[in-house]
């Protein structure tokens, strides 16, 4: 009687709970998971299509050590009971099955071996790449620096673009429906031409993450203080997604990876289009700003580099990370906070080398008059973090 009060509660939750969310995914995602997925993503590398070979040969590989094991094992038992007259032998050692049984397995671990050797010796080969890409890893985002080929110097965050109304909160349900590629997408896609190898160096700032793209047979670790490498040569166009795999944190799952590959021609259009929005992102911190200009500004900075530890309402996440309403740093002299917003402090990264003079001023002014801080120097020119900078 209790497990079936229990049962018809349990349903009656599920019901309100399925009614009361948004409709979730029903399509495959584009370059991701897809529905009903029993094997690996479908490999745009040699890497991904040698790792796909190795996976489905040792499959094989192992399936037929089952079958004959264990059928020679319920053979044995089946054909040989007492039922049927048979005695058990008496023999103590056999010289011919104890060489079997060394040398059979050592000729299975060399089948296994050389091929696995061969495909992780070329995952290691970064020699000679077209495109060299410094990613870093950070919480909660990814960070991408083209070092060498065409797009050098181009720079820019990657962040999840899944709005937070299809996420949610503890305690708070979705209000909107979730998207094919919910969690997987982002506002700035890496975009590399197809055919061409791309050299990945990992790094992080904070905690160790891990970019992986299934597709490419790309799985690195970014590791703080640490340069690791990694490459791919993608062999169609198309996007592709992953996801940092090193649980990092309580965003961990709201780190997302997408990957273009386009013609050569769609990469240099991108890359030219790119290092124009940057030339007209480049603020002279010279420039006096009002003060609504900076709020404006800071907003989008707060939300797209500070809202995941510090919250939207300002109030941060208590034992993890600290408020910036009422903050003793945000409502008291403005030197001390762009000295945390440029060199970090504790958990809190150093932003000088990711965000410009004129963003850091930004949002720092949006803290010092948001929620119900008003803060007697509430005003940060880029001129003053620039002065701090040296």
């Amino acid at each position: 009687m209790i497990s079936a009060k229990r049962c018809q509660s349990f349903l009656l939750g599920a019901a309100v709970l399925a009614t009361s969310l948004p409709a979730l995914a029903t399509g495959d995602s584009q370059g991701g998971p897809a529905i009903r997925q029993l094997n690996l993503q479908a490999p745009v590398t040699k890497i991904a299509e040698d790792i796909y070979s190795l996976h489905n040969l040792m499959l094989g590989i192992c399936l037929t050590i089952f079958v004959i094991v264990f059928g020679v094992m319920f053979y044995s038992i089946i054909a040989h009971r007492k039922s049927v007259g048979h005695k058990a032998a008496t023999f103590h050692e056999s010289t011919s099955v104890e060489i079997a049984w060394t040398v059979v397995p050592f000729i299975i671990v060399i089948l296994m071996a050389l091929p696995a050797t061969k495909t992780v010796v070329a995952m290691k080969d970064t020699s000679s790449p077209d495109l060299t890409i410094k990613v870093t890893g950070m919480q909660w985002k990814w960070g991408y620096d083209y070092l060498k080929g065409e797009g050098e110097g181009i720079s820019f965050l990657s962040t999840l673009a899944t709005p937070r109304t299809q996420i949610g909160a503890p305690g708070v349900l979705p209000t909107e429906a979730r998207t094919d590629n919910y969690l997987l997408e982002v506002d700035n896609p890496v975009v590399v031409p197809v055919n061409k190898k791309v050299r990945l160096i990992t790094t992080a700032n904070d905690v160790i993450h891990s970019w992986t793209i299934p597709a490419f047979g790309v799985k690195q670790d970014a590791i703080p203080g640490y340069v690791r490498d990694t490459w791919f040569k993608a062999e169609k166009t198309g996007v592709y997604r992953g996801q940092c795999v090193e649980l990092c944190g309580k965003e961990h799952a709201f780190m997302p990876i997408v990957v273009n590959v386009v013609t050569e021609e769609e990469y240099k259009n991108w890359v030219a289009t790119k290092k124009k929005e940057m030339a007209a992102k480049a603020d002279d911190p010279a420039k006096v700003w009002t003060l609504d200009e900076l709020k404006q500004r800071g907003e989008k900075v707060y939300a797209a580099n500070c809202v995941a530890c510090h919250q939207a309402t300002g109030k941060g996440i208590p034992g993890a990370f600290p408020a910036l309403e009422g903050s003793a740093v945000v409502t008291g002299p403005k030197a001390a906070q762009i000295g945390i917003l440029l060199n970090g402090k504790n958990a809190m990264p150093a932003w000088k080398s990711t965000l410009s003079d004129t963003e850091i001023a930004a949002v720092i002014t949006y803290t010092r008059n948001s929620w119900s801080n008003k803060a007697a120097e509430n005003l940060v020119q880029p001129a003053e973090v620039l002065a701090a900078r040296k």
